[in-house]
């Protein structure tokens, strides 16, 4: 008898225990702002993708791509240039993938709604004629949280190396 009370004691500690545990983590800022993170890397990496992928069969596709990933003055850029970019890719019948090596985040400002991020990518860029050209780059984007989640509002080469002075 005696035992069996010890054990109903030590089963309800423990599931005491690990209540208090669970909501100790369900109501953790750092496991708020690590999903924010998460949210932003993803929407990061698949907007700098879709913005080096555009093939000239499906090139109004492409763009609008383009123009869904984006927000703010790199929208009204894609926007206003969406005819030029369609006769430039239709013209050069080009077709060109990207895929994401690795990214990060490098800033994240939740209140603001703005985060930063890089992306390392291949870039495969097929012509009509010769063999694929391939390029590894690495991009610098910011994004802005909008009423449809992180979209890309800038984007641009990362600096390789350091200049030494």
């Amino acid at each position: 008898m005696l035992a069996a009370l010890a054990l109903a004691l030590c089963a309800a500690g423990a599931a005491g225990w690990g209540g208090w545990q669970r909501y100790q983590a369900a109501n953790d800022d750092s496991a708020s702002f690590a999903q924010a993170r998460d949210d932003a890397l993803a929407a990061g990496e698949q907007a700098v993708q879709n913005m080096n992928t555009l093939d000239h069969k499906t090139v109004e596709q492409g763009l609008d791509s383009w123009e869904q990933s984006t927000t703010g003055d790199l929208h009204r850029q894609l926007v206003d240039g969406r005819d030029a970019f369609a006769r430039q890719i239709t013209e050069a019948k080009t077709v060109s993938t990207a895929k994401v090596l690795s990214g990060a985040v490098t800033e994240l400002d939740e209140r603001a709604g703005r985060a930063g991020v890089m992306v390392a990518l291949r870039v495969t860029v097929t012509a009509p004629e010769g063999e694929p050209a391939v390029k590894e780059s690495r991009l610098i984007g910011s994004l802005t949280r909008t009423s449809e989640g992180w979209k890309l509002s800038a984007l641009g080469q990362a600096p390789v190396g350091a200049t030494a002075g």
